[in-house]
């Protein structure tokens, strides 16, 4: 991941106690699409991190401010751009911030509550290599069966064990 992205990550989750409907903490435009002023560009991130990007906004409740020019949007930028599972977390009107478990070496997890009483996890690689996050129900505050449902696949995920790739985000 991108330094720049990791220095808005250490700053940003410092907000989270302030955050809330009419107080967003806002990390900055949104680099997805097409890029800069005068000559776009494609946006220098990958793929997985504008999964990451994306996904960071919306778990934080950020605005999301986008530069590209919309009448430009590859398939990729215009899918994550409306992913209306994903949008849902950054709309979601209790206006929490997600929250940061304390941190492994290469791996984060950030989980926000919902005002419909569900949490969204998103469980993100930071690392070089690829690699298993381990998260049991309790450190999160459930018990029990839960349903799981991977929202940039848009479907219920019978089996959360998964090896994350090099940058990837996993959002349930």
């Amino acid at each position: 991941m991108g330094t720049g992205v990791i220095d808005i990550w250490q700053q940003h989750i410092k907000w989270a106690p302030f955050t809330s409907p009419g107080h967003w903490a806002d990390a900055d435009m949104l680099v997805v699409g097409k890029v800069g002023w005068g000559k776009p560009h494609p946006s220098k991130l990958t793929p997985d991190e504008q999964y990451t990007h994306i996904s960071l906004w919306c778990l934080w409740s950020c605005p999301l401010l986008i530069g590209c020019p919309l009448d430009q949007l590859d398939d990729f930028t215009q899918n994550l751009l409306t992913n209306d599972e994903v949008l849902a977390l950054n709309q979601d009107p209790l206006g929490k911030m997600a929250i940061q478990l304390p941190p492994d070496a290469n791996s984060r997890v950030l989980v926000k509550e919902l005002e419909d009483g569900s949490k969204a996890i998103g469980l993100f690689n930071v690392g070089n290599e690829n690699l298993a996050v381990k998260l049991t129900w309790q450190q999160i505050g459930l018990t029990g069966n839960q349903v799981v449902r991977d929202l940039w696949r848009q479907k219920i995920s019978a089996n959360i064990r998964t090896a994350l790739r090099q940058l990837f985000v996993l959002m349930v």
